[in-house]
């Protein structure tokens, strides 16, 4: 398909009151941008993705462009980017407005076929006035469109009506409507709302699930011994038929929990010899990619080790520092704690490890 993406990033988001700008805060975990990149790439709608904005940054698969002064200004930065490229439509999307649907990118392209600005709006459900020769007057509310993006267009058309406007449009359906061109509105999605100020970030509904794992190994002689997918100096590792690491085994089997989907043992059975030895590391990608995959984080793991060696305190960052690269998360929401049995039973006597680790994940409707 000959669609390219526009995001347009550049804004100043005076509004947000913030230090940082509010296209790159932290909004379910990953930055606010992020959200419609990531859309825009899973659609597989379009040939080219454009980010404008005025902060240097590399994402693979995008072509990043500087913004402008003002709205306007970036969006026909990136038009005139485009006019040798060869691209018959363009989505152009508010990096503020992360929760709109694939979906919704669907329908907007199913109506470019026959119209040349497609726009998705929704209605209010307030009393509305209007200013009108300094006098107010009531407007019927379901005449009252509230548009959104993206906003979908004919290449050709809005690149030229963009040339030629010395007028400020606040998007650009406005350059069609004052041309007396046709825009075909759509209804557009209640929960695509526009992040303006830091209270519209709590708008999204949350589901907070929690999980528990549990995991104990012997120790065995000539094994090299793995906690948190680190390589720990030891007279013994842990038998297993992975590499037998309790740590990343007890955080799987929580993960597993709060997404209700059963065990580790029924996704990795030891009956079968393509798990012999298997890194634990390799076991827990696909339970990562599944927790994003249901638009869900992981926004806590606290992890007690029970053992009365190696201490945990010789090893808390390496292993913090290395289950956070694992699974993607800040160091910070991962807590590692050290226990001992005072010297009681197979633990006590150095000749196994356990772990327990209760997690949280979050789910954003």
């Amino acid at each position: 398909m000959n669609n390219c993406f526009i995001l347009l990033a550049a804004g100043k988001g005076k509004r947000f009151n913030s230090k940082e700008k509010k296209q790159f805060i932290n909004y379910k975990y990953k930055p606010l941008f992020m959200h419609s990149i990531e859309k825009a790439k899973k659609s597989k709608f379009f040939k080219k993705i454009i980010l404008v904005t005025n902060k240097k940054i590399k994402i693979a698969g995008v072509n990043v462009i500087k913004g402008g002064k003002e709205r306007a200004d970036s969006s026909l930065k990136a038009l005139q980017y485009l006019k040798n490229k060869n691209i018959r439509n363009v989505f152009i999307h508010d990096a503020a407005r992360p929760n709109f649907t694939i979906k919704l990118l669907k329908k907007l392209n199913k109506y470019l076929n026959n119209n040349k600005a497609v726009v998705p709006y929704i209605n209010t459900n307030n009393s509305t006035k209007y200013v009108f020769k300094n006098k107010i007057v009531n407007l019927k509310r379901e005449r009252v469109f509230l548009t959104q993006t993206p906003q979908c267009f004919d290449f050709k058309t809005l690149y030229n009506l963009s040339k030629k406007n010395k007028n400020a449009v606040t998007d650009e359906s406005a350059l069609f409507l004052d041309n007396n061109k046709k825009v075909k509105f759509i209804k557009g999605e209640e929960s695509n709302i526009k992040i303006t100020k830091k209270i519209d970030i709590n708008k999204s509904k949350i589901k907070t699930f929690y999980g528990i794992g549990f995991d104990i190994h012997k120790l065995v002689k000539n094994k090299n011994l793995y906690l948190g997918g680190v390589k720990i100096p030891f007279h013994s590792g842990l038998e297993g038929h992975s590499d037998g690491d309790v740590i990343l085994h007890c955080i799987i089997d929580a993960l597993l929990g709060a997404l209700r989907k059963k065990d580790i043992g029924s996704l990795y059975p030891d009956n079968k010899n393509k798990f012999k030895n298997i890194r634990s590391s390799k076991m827990l990608k696909p339970i990562i990619f599944d927790i994003k995959n249901n638009n869900c984080y992981i926004n806590n793991i606290d992890i007690n080790l029970i053992c009365e060696r190696p201490k945990v305190s010789k090893y808390r960052n390496k292993i913090i520092n290395s289950l956070s690269r694992l699974i993607n998360i800040n160091k910070n929401i991962i807590n590692l704690k050290g226990k001992t049995v005072e010297k009681l039973g197979l633990i006590g006597k150095e000749s196994a490890i356990a772990c327990e680790t209760i997690v949280s994940i979050s789910k954003y409707e």
